[in-house]
């Protein structure tokens, strides 16, 4: 059985202040093969990394990224609402996390904005030592995804798929067919897909056998981080990094 890579989504999220320096220092050791994070363009055009468009979920103040400088940004404690030894985190920058990703991670870069985040990013990348095999973009925005594989043609792209019951048919959908003909237009090199009951061994067949790659998030469980250890995907993105690891390949960290 072909052992999937252990990406902590967010960071090790389950015990850290998600998409902090905490986080994804705290991803590494708990032994994660790599990270998964979130960006978006500050004001005054920052990469910074937010999942969300306001920042009131995971900050002491809502503010809204894009209309934000960095300054501003920073200013916000984004590690108290997780527990009082976390006060002080600050909304980190890409080049920060790139900083101190160990040799040999991997690195999955989220983009939650347009395609505006493209100059900075193509600035920041030509300019940073990291190799680009280590790197993948996603994005639920093909036309993103299209846009970004032709200003970063080396570095892997893979499309974010969530799913929804057709009223129609009754179905799932996206189906297959459908995702298999967004990632050939898009020229993307994986599937990074919702961990989903539609997802079976004829699905992850089918997407492979196109030549794409399967990544599966969030899976938090060790039921169904087996389920789809046994099905052959090359990643399981994971709030506890740890826990699944210790549980699929009994290591001790």
């Amino acid at each position: 059985m072909s052992a999937p890579l252990i990406i902590a989504h967010r960071g090790a999220s389950f015990d850290a202040p998600e998409n902090t320096l905490a986080a994804f220092r705290l991803a590494f050791a708990q032994g994660a093969d790599g990270i998964e994070a979130d960006f978006r363009l500050s004001g005054d055009g920052e990469i910074v990394c937010i999942h969300d468009a306001m920042t009131g979920r995971t900050a002491d103040g809502n503010r809204r990224v894009a209309t934000r400088s960095l300054a501003e940004l920073r200013s916000l404690d984004f590690g108290g609402w997780k527990g009082s030894q976390w006060q002080g985190e600050r909304i980190p920058t890409l080049t920060e996390i790139l900083a101190i990703l160990p040799a040999g991670k991997k690195f999955f870069i989220e983009i939650k904005c347009g395609a505006e985040i493209i100059p900075p990013l193509r600035k920041l990348l030509t300019t940073s030592n990291i190799a680009t095999e280590r790197l993948c973009f996603l994005s639920f925005d093909a036309l993103l995804l299209a846009a970004l594989k032709e200003a970063f043609p080396m570095v892997k792209s893979c499309l974010n798929v969530e799913y929804h019951r057709s009223k129609l048919v009754g179905a799932w959908q996206p189906s297959v067919e459908k995702i298999l003909g967004i990632l050939s237009n898009c020229r993307a090199d994986g599937l990074s897909s919702q961990a989903h009951r539609c997802i079976d061994a004829d699905f992850i067949d089918r997407v492979r056998s196109s030549g794409h790659e399967v990544h599966i998030w969030t899976v938090d469980f060790l039921a169904d981080a087996r389920h789809y250890q046994a099905l052959g995907v090359d990643a399981l993105m994971s709030n506890r990094p740890r826990f699944l690891r210790q549980g699929l390949f009994a290591t001790s960290l």
